[in-house]
């Protein structure tokens, strides 16, 4: 059902509702016999009012799955990690808040695509995935890769945590999409084509090299890597895509697929988010949609903040104007970016869960609540007042419930919905 609420548009706010009970009670213990005989009569009794779901009780009952988290390595600038310098998604955070499932994303940034960057880009890649089995190693035997639904499924009822690799950005292939089959071998069952910059593969909604599209949405390699993809069972990420990429991922898709961190480019106009078309698009291949707790997609930017960045720029040699904060520095030298980078990173507008949960309500009354999920992209810069690690993981569940989601809609959020999509990818998968 596509209504966020099927019998109702919003329910009555608490203390109206809470208002409405109290005269209802009133009424009923003044005119108790004349009730009696109204029901005796034929005059249907009201139906007792459901108790409120405890959110601790809903969290710890239901399958928490966070949909998109990216790996931390040693050379990781000190910007994507927690002032104290732990880590977001360490496996502590993860059992404080209730997770019971976590992708994470082999990815990597955008770079060169010579020979040097593409062993770079290999390199990190590797690297991730040895972090992820330290964490799993880590665990003390309470957390396990999972391959497959069944297997998340399975973790879940065992009271472990079940960890699925994702793969973000082709350039870690260069041009030779059979180098997929290694991390498919390793376990990686969702891909997406892009991270900022265009590849071989696709293009991206954040260019780097101040080139638009490079294929016009995907190359003849990127059509073949939605085929393999489909073939090997894995979900298809189209977070990062451009349009036009997108559109051409989902047209040729057989089966459903996700965007792991995207939101609503209805409520902030950034790139990175999805229009209303796209999410059309989504919906209509039964996809699920995972919002994000990133700051610059979740606030449109004021005239103070805006104020604010244009004259960083101008201190790092930059334009004052500009469409995105970041813009026109891959063409700083390295250290340049990175300071200037941290100077963003430390002047970021401010965003809360109540905003993130906008535009999970934008996105659920768009497409229907069975296609919106959670993806945090911990790790990667993501974070905001109230979930600002998989330890604040039941603060979301509390404002799902306070906003009147059923313990039903809540539970298909935070993993029901993804889970279906997982499964769709392997009924698709061809043998042989």
């Amino acid at each position: 059902m596509s209504a966020l609420h099927p019998r109702s548009t919003l329910p009555l706010p608490r203390p109206i509702a809470a208002l409405a009970l109290a005269l209802a009670l009133a009424l009923a213990a003044c005119g108790g016999r004349d009730a009696a005989a109204g029901s005796v009569a034929g005059t249907a009794a009201a139906p007792a009012p459901e108790p409120a779901a405890d959110p601790a009780a809903v969290h710890q009952e239901i399958l928490v799955l966070d949909g998109h988290a990216d790996v931390l390595l040693p050379d990781t600038p000190k910007r994507y990690w927690l002032p104290d310098g732990g880590k977001r998604t360490s496996f502590e955070r993860v059992r404080q808040g209730g997770v019971d499932a976590i992708v994470f994303s082999i990815a990597v940034g955008p770079g060169p695509e010579d020979a040097q960057g593409l062993a770079k880009a290999r390199q990190d890649a590797e690297a991730k995935l040895a972090a992820v089995q330290e964490w799993i190693a880590g665990s003390g035997g309470q957390a396990e890769l999972a391959r497959s639904a069944d297997d998340i499924e399975r973790l879940h009822r065992e009271g472990k945590v079940a960890v699925l690799l994702g793969f973000q950005n082709a350039r870690i292939l260069g041009t030779d999409l059979a180098a997929f089959d290694r991390f498919h071998q390793a376990g990686v069952r969702v891909a997406g084509l892009a991270h900022a910059g265009h590849n071989a593969f696709a293009d991206s909604s954040r260019p780097q090299d101040g080139v638009a599209e490079r294929h016009g949405g995907l190359s003849e390699l990127g059509r073949r890597a939605v085929a393999r993809f489909n073939d090997l069972g894995v979900l298809i990420d189209v977070s990062q895509l451009t349009p036009a990429a997108l559109k051409q991922t989902v047209e040729l898709s057989r089966v459903p697929v996700v965007a792991t961190h995207s939101n609503a480019r209805a409520l902030v106009d950034n790139s990175r988010n999805l229009s209303d078309g796209e999410l059309d698009l989504i919906k209509a291949k039964g996809g699920v949609v995972l919002v994000t707790p990133f700051k610059p997609y979740l606030r449109a930017p004021d005239d103070a903040w805006r104020a604010k960045i244009a004259r960083l720029r101008a201190e790092f040699g930059l334009p004052e104007q500009f469409a995105v904060a970041n813009e026109g520095s891959d063409a700083q030298d390295a250290p340049t970016r990175e300071r200037f980078h941290d100077a963003l990173k430390q002047n970021e507008q401010p965003a809360t869960l109540s905003d993130l949960v906008d535009h999970l309500d934008y996105i659920a009354r768009r497409i229907g609540v069975e296609h919106v999920g959670i993806g945090s992209d911990f790790d990667h810069g993501a974070g905001v007042t109230g979930f600002d690690s998989e330890a604040d993981a039941a603060n979301v569940t509390a404002e799902l419930l306070r906003r009147g989601y059923t313990r039903e809609q809540v539970a298909a959020i935070w993993g029901g919905n993804f889970l279906r999509v997982v499964r769709a990818a392997e009924a698709g998968r061809r043998q042989g």
